[in-house]
């Protein structure tokens, strides 16, 4: 890797095909997309692999495991109610992808799958999506009740009810925006003062000294990096559970 590389706090962000042409189809296998298959695979070897002793009294893989189910399981509940728990399996795989890619961001050399927007305006649409198709189906033409609020005047409807379908159509912006924001800040100023620590080593023994405070920020920074990216998994998983309540409960 290049010297100009290791400071530069946008190249960790740059999509390098690592397979071109693939099957002459012209799609290229890019690391992003590696990252979202080994996300994928590692998340669902780690649950297969945690669950297999079924032991009465878990051990520590086992535990986390079972935490995990049981904190996305009362999350959903808590939002949507029992109907809503239908959706466990979406809500619960949205939270691991979103929460094991992150990780995988926090490895130095490894790359930041949310930070792409089209990564997390995807997932995002997908929710969305879901939500629609699942009110309609559910509920019919009732769905659309959603955008008009019970107990309104009849002469400020209009104005509601174009209230309620923008702030509904930007959900997707704004859930995909909230997530890809947070990780790209992040990573950036991390990499920033990892620069900085860099820039002053290789000056000398002053340049030495100069790099210690970059250094405890760096430290610093990291363990917040680790905290965001629970934190963002988490809200993107509660926030899905209460769009999600929109289609199950459209009129609540």
């Amino acid at each position: 890797m290049a010297t100009s590389d290791k400071v530069d706090p946008i190249h960790q962000f740059h999509i390098v095909p690592l397979w071109e042409n693939v099957g002459g189809t012209g799609f290229h296998f890019t690391n992003s997309a590696l990252f979202m298959v080994l996300t994928v695979v590692v998340a669902t070897l780690f649950f297969v692999w945690a669950s297999a002793p079924r032991a009465i009294v878990p051990g520590r893989l086992q535990s986390v495991a079972e935490l995990a189910y049981e904190f996305v399981a009362k999350m959903l509940k808590d939002s949507t109610g029992k109907e809503g728990m239908k959706f466990f399996p979406f809500v619960f795989s949205l939270f691991l992808f979103v929460l094991v890619s992150n990780l995988f961001g926090m490895v130095p050399g490894f790359f930041t799958v949310g930070s792409q927007i089209i990564v997390t305006f995807a997932l995002a649409l997908l929710v969305i999506l879901v939500v629609v198709l699942y009110g309609l189906y559910k509920h019919g033409l009732h769905f659309f009740g959603l955008f008009v609020p019970s107990g309104v005047p009849a002469l400020v409807v209009p104005l509601v009810t174009t209230i309620e379908i923008v702030s509904f159509l930007s959900r997707p912006v704004s859930l995909s925006v909230r997530l890809f924001a947070n990780l790209l800040a992040g990573h950036i100023t991390l990499k920033v003062f990892a620069g900085f620590v860099f820039s002053l080593g290789v000056l000398g023994p002053i340049g030495v000294v100069g790099a210690i405070l970059p250094l405890l920020m760096t430290i610093g920074l990291t363990g917040l990096e680790f905290l965001v990216a629970f934190l963002q998994a988490y809200v993107f998983a509660v926030l899905t559970c209460m769009y999600l309540n929109d289609a199950v409960h459209p009129g609540h």
